[in-house]
């Protein structure tokens, strides 16, 4: 089922196109954090990272460091930010595989402010054991 980000990768919808080839397609997210806030693709329809296998996963990654020092050059940025967001709970709100590339300023304000949790005594190494369990 065709989706808004296939329809984009296809042109059939227009976007400001920085990057496509036979595989993937990047363009200017239209909500952006920051001006230069690039959105990479898999033209092949995955829901998220969850649909991808490693190799799949690797190739986007490789594409997304390539934009990324790209976006850094042209937009003067001080940082970058690269996120991914699968599920709803983790705010993807287009359900198909896409990552972020944010250029960052110093003092930007965007995410602003980081919020963060505390571990109780000994929930961080428990934490670390099931996710170590579910490794192998």
């Amino acid at each position: 089922m065709d989706d808004l980000f296939l329809k984009i990768s296809r042109r059939e919808i227009p976007s400001a196109c920085v990057y496509d080839d036979a595989h993937f397609f990047a363009f200017l997210d239209i909500r952006p954090c920051n001006k230069g806030h690039v959105l990479v693709i898999p033209k092949t329809k995955y829901r998220n990272i969850f649909d991808m296998n490693p190799d799949e996963f690797s190739a986007l990654a490789k594409v997304t460091h390539t934009i990324a020092l790209a976006v850094r050059k042209a937009t003067g940025a001080d940082g970058i930010n690269i996120i991914m967001n699968n599920e709803a709970a983790a705010g993807q709100d287009v359900f198909h595989a896409h990552i972020h590339i944010i250029p960052r300023f110093t003092n930007d304000g965007v995410f602003t402010p980081p919020t963060h949790v505390t571990y109780l005594d000994g929930e961080a190494e428990a934490y670390a054991k099931k996710i170590r369990e579910r490794l192998g």
